[in-house]
């Protein structure tokens, strides 16, 4: 993880760090823990930019005080029809599109990731797990070269 954040502050363009005061608030507002992978991340930057600044960003790594419920950043009801409670935004795709961390469920202390596709959200045969944690989705949106890297390949 730690070649990964590297490779963020070098090459693309992170927030500054969340304190360790802004990740218990955070955790206490939502009523989950982040991870260590996310919470490396956060410690590391609050949110970031792949491969280009706003308005053109691919990839845009919400900062802790705009992670929110998949449901509302996607269908902007928090409502049991537009979703799990445990699913949240935490990557702005540019275009209506997001992706997903599942808090529900943990492999090796992780959360996997979802496709948070605005035209098919919550239908389970397309919001598909997109990484197994946020490590991995990391690793493979550094060498994606902006593109959505699930859909250029077989979901896992």
């Amino acid at each position: 993880m730690r070649h990964r954040l590297e490779e963020v502050s070098r090459h693309h363009f992170p927030y500054p760090s969340a304190t360790p005061q802004e990740i218990e608030e955070f955790e206490q507002r939502v009523r989950w823990r982040l991870d260590p992978d996310l919470r490396d991340f956060y410690l590391h930057c609050n949110g970031a930019e792949f491969f280009k600044r706003l308005p053109g960003a691919p990839y845009r790594m919400l900062p802790l005080s705009e992670i929110t419920r998949a449901r509302v950043a996607i269908r902007g009801e928090d409502d049991d029809r537009w979703g799990s409670a445990s699913m949240y935004a935490i990557c702005d795709m540019q275009d209506g599109n997001y992706v997903v961390v599942d808090v529900s469920r943990q492999e090796n202390e992780r959360h996997p990731l979802m496709d948070g596709d605005h035209e098919t959200w919550p239908d389970p045969a397309y919001c598909k797990q997109i990484a197994h944690s946020f490590s991995e989705f990391l690793e493979k949106a550094l060498r994606s070269q902006g593109r959505s890297y699930w859909l250029t390949q077989p979901a896992q």
